[in-house]
C-alpha cells in the first residue's frame, strides 16, 4: 500500500485521536512532544526546505523539493540516483506534467516520492498520474470527514482479481426491495460495481450505459441489486445496498479489474420482481440476487454482457472472490461463517 501521511502540521489533538482510531500511522507533526505514545508511528517534523523524520532518538534528514522547472526535477532523480530512500516533493501552478516526467524518469530507482496534497481531493489524482502514481502523498486535513474522504482514497485498490464463475441456477424470487445506484460519475463499457449475498464472492454488476428501443442509457447508473446484498466498498470492508446514501464514496471496477472511485448522488429502493443468480468458482458457491429486467447486465467471456433476463446455467460471467467469507458490522473477520 502506497504510504499516506496526515499532515497536521496545524495541530489539532482530535483530529490525530480520530486518525489513529482509523488505523494512519505516519503523521507530520510541530512537534514531536505532542504526541504520547510514538511506538509503530511516523513522524515527520517541517522545515522550510526539508522534513526530518523522527526514528527513534534521532531525527533523520529528508529531502524536500519544490518543483519549479525541469532543473527541479533532474535534481530530485540525482538524489534517487545517488540513494536518498525518500523525497518529499512540491509543485506549483503545474502540477500533473512535472509529476508524470519525475515519475517516468525515477523509474527503476528505489526511491520513494511523496508528494504534498493541499486536501483530499488531489490525492486521488496524485495516485493515478501514469496510472502508477507517485508513492506515497502527505496531505493536509482539517475536518473528519476528510480524513473519511482520505480513509477511502488510500485503502482504495488500483486492482481487484476477477474471474468467471459458471452459473449453476437462475430462479424467480417474486416481489422484493432493489436499489439502484446513481452515482455522479459516467462509467464506460464494462464498469460497474461488486455486489453480492455472501461475504466470499461479489459478481460485477454492469452500469446502464447500454440503452434500447425502450430505454435511454444511463451511464451514471447501476441497478445494483436486492437490499441486503453487500457491495464491496473502496476500503475493503461491505456495506448492504440498505445503507447507502448521498455522499457515500463507492468503488467502481471495471471487466479488467481497474478500480476508481465515485461518490453516490441517490440510491433508489423501489419495489420489483427479483431473480436470484447462483454461480460456482471451484468449491465456493456465490449468489446475487437482482431485478428481474433486461437492463440489468452481468459481464460475460469477450466482455460480452449478458442480461439476467437472458442468464442460463451454464454461463460463465465476472466475479471477485474473497478469501475472508465472514463479514462483522462489514469487516472481513477470520472465524467459521456459513452463508447459503
Amino acid at each position: 500500500m502506497r504510504k499516506v501521511i496526515v499532515n497536521l502540521s496545524r495541530w489539532d489533538k482530535r483530529l490525530f485521536e480520530k486518525a489513529l482510531s482509523m488505523g494512519f500511522t505516519a503523521f507530520v507533526v510541530p512537534d514531536p512532544k505532542n504526541v504520547e505514545k510514538t511506538e509503530g508511528l511516523a513522524l515527520y517534523i517541517p522545515e522550510s526546505d526539508r522534513i526530518k523524520l523522527v526514528e527513534k532518538e534521532n531525527l533523520v534528514d529528508i529531502p524536500k523539493i519544490s518543483i519549479k522547472t525541469p532543473a527541479d526535477i533532474e535534481k530530485v532523480v540525482a538524489m534517487a540516483r545517488a540513494g536518498a530512500r525518500e523525497i518529499h516533493v512540491t509543485t506549483s501552478d503545474w502540477r500533473i506534467i512535472p509529476l508524470e516526467n519525475l515519475i517516468a524518469m525515477k523509474a527503476g530507482l528505489e526511491t520513494s516520492i511523496i508528494a504534498e496534497a493541499d486536501s483530499p481531493a488531489d490525492v486521488e489524482l496524485l495516485f493515478g498520474i501514469l496510472e502508477k502514481g507517485v508513492d506515497g502523498v502527505s496531505v493536509r486535513v482539517g475536518s473528519e470527514s476528510d480524513l473519511h474522504l482520505l480513509k477511502d482514497i488510500a485503502r482504495a485498490p488500483s486492482m481487484l482479481t476477477l474471474q468467471y464463475a459458471t452459473v449453476e441456477e437462475v430462479k424467480d424470487v417474486g416481489l422484493g426491495d432493489r436499489a439502484c445506484i446513481d452515482t455522479v460519475t459516467m462509467m464506460g463499457l464494462g464498469e460497474g460495481v461488486l455486489v453480492g449475498s455472501m461475504a466470499g464472492m461479489f459478481f460485477l454488476i454492469h452500469n446502464e450505459s447500454v440503452g434500447s428501443s425502450f430505454t435511454s442509457p444511463r451511464p451514471f447508473r447501476v441497478n445494483a441489486g436486492a437490499i441486503h446484498s453487500y457491495i464491496l466498498m473502496p476500503d475493503g470492508t461491505t456495506r448492504y445496498l440498505s445503507e447507502l446514501s448521498s455522499g457515500d464514496r463507492v468503488l467502481l471496477v471495471d471487466s479488467g479489474g481497474r478500480t476508481r472511485l465515485t461518490s453516490v448522488g441517490r440510491v433508489k429502493i423501489e419495489k420489483r420482481p427479483l431473480r436470484v443468480v447462483k454461480a460456482r468458482v471451484d468449491s465456493w458457491l456465490g449468489a446475487a440476487t437482482v431485478q428481474n429486467a433486461e437492463t440489468i447486465r452481468f459481464i460475460s467471456e469477450n466482455n460480452r454482457l449478458i442480461p439476467v433476463t437472458e442468464l442460463s446455467k451454464g454461463d460463465r460471467i465476472l466475479v471477485h472472490t474473497s478469501e475472508q467469507k465472514g463479514r462483522h458490522f462489514g469487516m472481513a473477520v477470520d472465524e467459521t461463517v456459513v452463508e447459503r
